[in-house]
């Protein structure tokens, strides 16, 4: 390697599994191609991020999480952890503190430049001060992040509503609390001052349309990359990818393997999404009257990890486990997302629109049955649904703050189990739903090898950044 040609990159994520994994997975792109690459983060996560790197030459570079100087018990380090909003400005008043130690690092061994999470909105003044480029993470699709600046540029007040000066007549049903798109449009607009934007996607799902809009309406420079997810090659980096699985990936792989193609239904929310127990109940009484075979993810509640599994299953219909005990597995916990996705019984994947779970299921050519909860969730279910025409709607119409906030609509089973049966049930319009799914997931896979698009843009920012490291 030629070691005065490499450049030098911190990564510095924001602390949480949404942020932190696709971000450690774009270093991992960057390392693939023999720059020198640091992660900054913190110790618990290190153990987590570790596992995920053990192939790659990345560094890991880890300075203590704040959290009993916020009021936090000692060891929460991600928001996983968090159940509500109380501890969520808490936890990101800790994130803030991180200024001063990884400031100090930063200056006393000053990187080629600085890729950082929007959220840590206080890197931009960081790199300002020490004159080093810095390129903004924000973990969502290009064509969302464009929605929002023309949601910003033109503010609305009433719903439903379309998106102004935008290439597609998009009309959202939810608008995102005031208290939320406040400080989302801050950081939005403090984005705005880094060299570019890093988008964990590819050109061919936002679309040229939308790339040339967020660089005619903002004259910020985007640089796509993904789906940075496709870089863990193996079946055993994809279940490493993470934190621990609660059920191994071969238990998982023996029980898809023993089912027909397109017949099960992957449902997950994420990690911070938590529903109600009427909800709960109003999602098994869909999915049992359905028919299909599948897995149902639900994130242990936190405090409640010691319940006995009757308490823990009040929420299910009477005698659901045993009725389904070889149709469908429920999970209480974290899985290995991108091996059960990308298995080939697996039909339809029931989602919150998180940008991660959306990419990857493009990436797996699964259609998605579309579900947001929280702001950017409701754009990126448009891009899906309407735009590319690789999922369908379930109705969703409230959007909430946090992902633990208690709603006050359900979705009904009704809805739901119509949802699973448009994608499922082998009609016309879910044949060319799937097919459309498919021809994206082979258009991911070909971004991300060489001379795809990714692969190009990868390419051209590695030489832009050099190119400012030798500038006078």
């Amino acid at each position: 390697m030629d070691e005065e040609n490499t450049l030098k990159l911190y990564f510095i994520p924001y602390l949480a599994a949404g942020h932190m994994i696709p971000l450690c997975d774009i270093a991992t792109l960057f390392a693939s191609r023999g720059q020198h690459v640091t992660i900054i983060t913190t110790p618990s996560n290190a153990q987590i991020l570790r596992k995920s790197i053990s192939d790659a030459v990345i560094h890991l570079h880890t300075v203590q999480f704040p959290s009993k100087q916020v009021g936090l018990p000692d060891g929460v380090e991600t928001m996983t952890a968090l159940t509500n909003l109380a501890d969520s400005a808490k936890f990101y008043q800790a994130a803030m503190l991180l200024q001063g130690p990884i400031g100090d690092f930063v200056e006393q061994n000053p990187p080629d430049c600085i890729v950082g999470d929007f959220m840590m909105q206080w890197v931009g003044d960081l790199a300002n001060r020490l004159q080093i480029p810095m390129l903004a993470f924000n973990g969502f699709s290009l064509f969302t992040v464009a929605a929002m600046e023309s949601v910003r540029k033109h503010p609305f007040e009433a719903e439903p509503f379309v998106i102004p000066d935008f290439p597609h007549q998009i009309t959202l049903r939810a608008i995102p609390e005031k208290s939320s798109t406040g400080f989302l449009e801050y950081l939005l607009e403090k984005e705005l001052t880094s060299h570019g934007l890093i988008v964990n996607n590819f050109a061919e799902l936002d679309g040229e349309e939308y790339i040339e809009h967020y660089e005619r309406i903002t004259g910020h420079k985007a640089w796509h990359l993904g789906p940075a997810s496709l870089i863990r090659r193996t079946e055993q980096e994809r279940a490493e990818r993470g934190q621990n699985s609660v059920v191994s990936a071969d238990e998982l792989l023996s029980w898809l393997n023993s089912k027909p193609p397109n017949s099960v239904v992957y449902i997950c929310f994420g990690s911070v999404c938590h529903y109600s127990d009427e909800q709960l109940y109003e999602i098994a009484s869909a999915i049992e009257a359905s028919g299909y075979g599948f897995i149902w993810v639900v994130p242990e509640k936190k405090g409640k990890e010691e319940e006995s599994e009757e308490e823990k299953g009040k929420w299910l219909p009477k005698g659901f486990e045993e009725r389904n005990r070889e149709k469908g597995m429920i999970i209480r916990g974290w899985v290995p997302q991108v091996v059960i996705l990308g298995h080939r019984a697996v039909g339809a994947f029931v989602t919150h629109c998180g940008w991660n779970s959306t990419v990857e299921a493009v990436s797996a050519g699964v259609p998605m049955i579309t579900w947001p909860v929280v702001g950017e969730q409701f754009y990126n279910e448009k891009l899906i649904t309407e735009v590319r025409g690789i999922g369908v709607e379930v109705g969703a119409e409230e959007c909430c703050l946090m992902g633990f906030d208690k709603r006050e609509k359900l979705v009904s089973r009704e809805s739901i189990e119509k949802a699973v049966r448009r994608l499922m049930d082998g009609g016309d319009e879910g044949e060319q739903i799937r097919r459309r799914a498919q021809e994206y997931g082979e258009k991911a896979r070909q971004a991300v090898e060489e001379g795809g698009s990714s692969h190009k843009n990868l390419t051209a920012l590695i030489d832009d950044l050099k190119r400012l490291r030798v500038k006078p």
